[in-house]
């Protein structure tokens, strides 16, 4: 089924201390946030279109409890050598909101019924897979916020694995264009802003796994 990038999240040190090198670069950061019951926060950095968040795990306890624990949400952030990204869709026509790839209903605590998550039954050696179907992109132009270094949206994503990804997740999102995969030594997620129009590139490594396209 047709669906588009909603955002993605990247593993961070607890507090997020990397999204200071995002706001050194001229990012506006928005509002942080909590997760009960799944033991993760952010920091954010939101765009016309979609978002980048910096996760990490807050409380161990909740994070390896059920239902929190299927999301491996804990292995992903405390295991070394895992795939720290995780890559959210949501429908691209709002009528036609069937998941693009086989899963599981994830209904975390902080999202009120009959809201749900759909997660792909992967592993910690790709990105973690998940559809929200209630997800709408007027949803982040009404909480764009101008960034000083002028970027509006996401227009590509480019990712970067030491094995092949050939699951069905991953597969679909080839399929609908929303990343390419590429293997690498090491992770790292490339992320296209505004079609590359200043033909700029920004390398984030070593504080994250990260590089931007301007």
């Amino acid at each position: 089924m047709p669906a588009e990038l909603d955002h993605l999240f990247v593993c961070a040190r607890p507090g997020a201390p990397e999204a200071e090198r995002l706001i050194q670069l001229g990012l506006s950061e928005a509002p942080p946030n909590q997760h009960p019951g799944q033991g993760t926060a952010n920091r954010r950095f939101s765009f016309a279109n979609a978002m980048i968040e910096l996760l990490w795990v807050s409380d161990a306890s909740e994070a390896q409890s059920e239902p929190a624990r299927r999301t491996l949400l804990w292995e992903r952030w405390s295991v070394p050598h895992t795939c720290p990204f995780g890559i959210a869709v949501r429908p691209a026509d709002p009528e036609n909101a069937e998941p693009p790839f086989p899963g599981w209903q994830y209904r975390p605590a902080y999202l009120p019924d009959p809201l749900a998550i759909h997660i792909a039954d992967t592993g910690v050696d790709e990105p973690m897979w998940f559809y929200m179907s209630f997800m709408r992109r007027l949803d982040w132009e009404q909480r764009f916020i101008q960034h000083p270094l002028g970027v509006r949206e996401i227009t590509g994503l480019v990712l970067t694995s030491p094995a092949p990804l050939r699951s069905a997740p991953s597969l679909a999102l080839v399929e609908s264009g929303i990343l390419s995969i590429r293997q690498g030594t090491a992770f790292l997620l490339e992320v296209a802003f505004d079609s590359e129009r200043r033909g700029q590139v920004v390398d984030l490594r070593p504080h994250l796994p990260l590089l931007f396209r301007l």
